[in-house]
């Protein structure tokens, strides 16, 4: 097993380097990058914009601006210079790029173009929003669609079975942006009811509050995005449970304890569940991710929260690139260590289970 953990840890090297040749490649090409962006706010409001000056250690990272710039005409050539050499844009984007990962591999991804804050400290303060939506919809997801699933299995083809299917397939078929504006419009103030906070994770008087005020407080408001980033993710994981389960319920094993008269709980839960939640359990790491990757850019907007995903929208529409590459370093290595931590879960559930023998 070590051996084969060592080879995937490898293999993360060539991946990620991979992944950031091809977005950076791509950035190359995309107009209006931060210079543009900096020369048209200057040009429209004769202000000079802040931030520049803590561009000038960001560096290494960076799209493809062109030598003549569209907003330039009433600036002068001196001055465009003298930003590109701020910003990094008089090396050739070979360089830039071999720049950048020299600094990446040292974790020093350098500062905001627009932020007074280092990329690592924003990423540090952004964090904890994105963390606590993906944990809870994980948990709340396997909680709920775990029993479900076991109960689908046990009454396959009854009523229950049929209407939980509906329900939940509707569900899915829900965008999660139309459910959390939906969710705004009934509960938080809007035609109907305002049982809920519009934004944030805590309230103005937060301070205040006594150990208990906050932990109300945090679920108070943390329940409306929490739920509209869950919905989606109950029809995929109850589906998988309860056909597992009947994969195994068909199983000799099963049909030999059922008549040697065990209790069907003691079949269900000390010999089924095992085996069933195998591919269940093991994949809470990737799906904690792809609540953590995906759901976060629409919810964060949405219930305005500042996390990770609304930090990334907004570095992409100003083409802030440090902050666009360095979140995508961070969450690029994250998802490949969760790609190695599925396969460790894999084996902590089924021990017979030897990854050493595969072909890698």
């Amino acid at each position: 097993m070590g051996a084969y953990i060592l080879r995937r840890l490898l293999l993360i090297i060539p991946t990620l380097f991979g992944i950031m040749v091809i977005n950076f490649s791509l950035t190359q090409f995309v107009p209006g990058g931060p210079i543009e962006q900096i020369i048209a706010q200057l040009e429209g409001s004769g202000d000079v914009f802040e931030g520049i000056a803590g561009g000038a250690d960001a560096g290494a990272g960076g799209g493809g601006e062109e030598e003549g710039y569209l907003g330039a005409r009433g600036l002068p050539p001196d001055f465009i210079e003298e930003l590109e050499k701020e910003f990094g844009f008089d090396k050739p984007p070979l360089q830039r790029f071999l720049i950048m990962m020299g600094d990446y591999l040292r974790f020093d991804f350098g500062d905001s173009y627009f932020r007074s804050i280092s990329v690592k400290d924003l990423i540090i303060e952004k964090m904890p929003v994105s963390i606590t939506l993906g944990l809870w919809s994980t948990l709340i997801a396997y909680l709920v669609s775990i029993p479900l699933g076991i109960r689908k299995a046990v009454k396959d083809g009854s009523a229950f079975d049929t209407w939980t299917s509906g329900m939940i397939i509707v569900a899915y078929a829900i965008p999660g942006f139309l459910f959390a504006v939906l969710l705004l419009v009934l509960f938080a103030g809007g035609s109907y009811f305002q049982w809920f906070p519009l934004r944030g994770l805590t309230s103005d008087n937060w301070d205040d509050l006594s150990v208990l005020g906050k932990v109300g407080d945090y679920f108070w408001h943390i329940t409306l995005p929490v739920v509209a980033s869950t919905i989606s993710s109950f029809a995929t994981l109850t589906l998988l449970t309860k056909n597992s389960f009947l994969d195994e319920i068909k199983k000799q094993y099963v049909i030999t304890a059922r008549a040697k008269g065990l209790p069907e709980r003691r079949v269900l839960y000390g010999h089924v569940f095992r085996n069933a939640m195998l591919i269940v359990i093991a994949g809470f790491p990737s799906l904690f991710v792809g609540v953590f990757f995906g759901a976060s850019i629409i919810i964060e907007t949405i219930f305005s929260l500042d996390g990770l995903g609304r930090l990334g929208f907004e570095a992409a529409v100003a083409r802030d690139y440090p902050v666009i590459f360095g979140t995508l370093f961070v969450f690029g290595l994250i998802g490949l260590v969760v790609g190695i931590l599925s396969d460790l879960m894999y084996v902590f559930v089924d021990p017979r289970i030897d990854f050493e023998s595969r072909e890698t």
